[in-house]
């Protein structure tokens, strides 16, 4: 089936330019998706085909930019470990669910959920840079970060965009990190999530693969360096991504509106 889904030579340039610009903009402070799930349904591909060739492209990327930040130390790796385990465990549920729905539900679901997203990002998106966390581990933070994880890996797989910024604001509001530190435990969620729903999608052959490996390689560049920048930069490059992400929402807002 996916061997019958072409796109011209043109079009697959486009993509890849998209899946390079959405992975610099995920590295940095997450929402990708805003860029790339609009590119691929644009370029032609089915609803369930976009949402699988897109975990793949992503998938990649951020395993390259997830590096970036364990190598820099910028992420607490018990937090995110656990985080991961229950990500993975709601992503999965998640793009199970998906298997299920219609490409018209998905899309009115994607209708009803970014009007939500766009407003608590506009409503956190001046988050607070100090680390409070005083660096131990019990119980009650194994289980918010269990928490943490299950739940936006559950929205991971069912919806998407915005997943990684959804994490920075959970791991500094919640936890108390830096905006540096949640970044990369939001890295390691985002990729337990992607890979998750990614293993669903393969299992059922809705990744086009002729597409999606040169998206990919294009998303590792983006990824590579977009978390170079968020590294370097910390607070003054993550804060307007954010807002980069939140113009992105609006803008998907208002094209479905329209169209």
């Amino acid at each position: 089936m996916t061997e019958s889904i072409t796109i011209s030579p043109l079009m697959l340039v486009f993509l890849m330019c998209m899946t390079g610009f959405a992975g610099f903009v995920d590295s940095a402070a997450g929402g990708g998706g805003l860029i790339s799930l609009p590119a691929y349904l644009f370029a032609g591909l089915p609803a369930h085909y976009t949402y699988g060739t897109n975990k793949f492209s992503a998938a990649c990327g951020t395993t390259f930019a997830t590096v970036n930040f364990f190598r820099s130390g910028a992420m607490n790796i018990k937090v995110g470990l656990l985080a991961a385990v229950g990500s993975f465990a709601g992503s999965a549920l998640g793009s199970h669910v998906v298997l299920l729905l219609s490409d018209e539900a998905l899309q009115a679901m994607m209708f009803v959920i970014l009007p939500i997203a766009a407003v608590l990002i506009l409503w956190r998106r001046k988050l607070p840079d100090e680390n409070r966390d005083d660096g131990t581990m019990n119980a009650k933070k194994a289980a918010l970060a269990l928490a943490i994880g299950l739940g936006i890996g559950l929205y991971d797989g069912i919806f998407g965009p915005g997943t990684g910024t959804f994490a920075i604001i959970a791991f500094t509001t919640l936890m108390g990190f830096d905006l540096r530190t949640a970044n990369g435990n939001g890295k390691v969620l985002n990729l337990a999530s992607n890979y998750a729903s990614l293993f669903t999608y393969l299992m059922n052959g809705l990744v086009v693969f002729h597409i999606g490996i040169p998206c990919a390689v294009s998303g590792i560049v983006g990824n590579l360096l977009g978390s170079h920048f968020a590294l370097k930069n910390g607070a003054k490059f993550i804060r307007p991504m954010m807002l980069v992400v939140l113009v992105l929402l609006l803008g998907k807002l208002v094209s479905d509106a329209v169209l």
